[in-house]
């Protein structure tokens, strides 16, 4: 886990990391939420629609954000204030993620960096863009 200082932050600093969707996350996902939407539980229905098979839960896609920024941007000292998506392509089951965030810019006067976030599957294909505000918390 990093332990970025506001003062150690800069503009233009990256920080990523992988993960891998399996199908126990698409099911503690809609344990958690009681989200039973066809599109992410039904092999068939996906495929009806399209997908070559269930679709993740875009919000569980989302959600490693939280991992960037409360473990690798800027890490322990970090309280998410805002956070702004879209989502550009779906994600199957089996995909390797890509999670990047870039410090865009910093607030001097209350202590907060907004990053530049995006997603992107084994392709390259982005899946999800948009931007994050996060504060960094003072502290040993």
């Amino acid at each position: 886990m990093n332990r970025y200082t506001y003062e150690e932050l800069t503009v233009g600093m990256t920080e990523a990391f992988q993960v891998t969707i399996r199908p126990e996350m698409l099911e503690q996902f809609r344990q958690i939420t009681g989200d039973d939407n066809p599109l992410h539980t039904d092999e068939a229905f996906a495929a009806g629609k399209g997908y070559p098979g269930r679709v993740a839960y875009g919000m569980l896609t989302a959600s490693f954000l939280s991992t960037l920024a409360g473990v690798y941007l800027p890490g322990e000292r970090s309280l998410i204030l805002e956070t702004d998506v879209k989502f550009a392509k779906a994600v199957q089951i089996g995909d390797t993620l890509t999670v990047q965030g870039t410090v865009k810019e910093k607030n001097d006067l209350f202590s907060f960096i907004v990053l530049k976030v995006e997603i992107r599957n084994g392709d390259g294909g982005k899946v999800l863009r948009g931007q994050m505000k996060v504060g960094v918390l003072d502290g040993e």
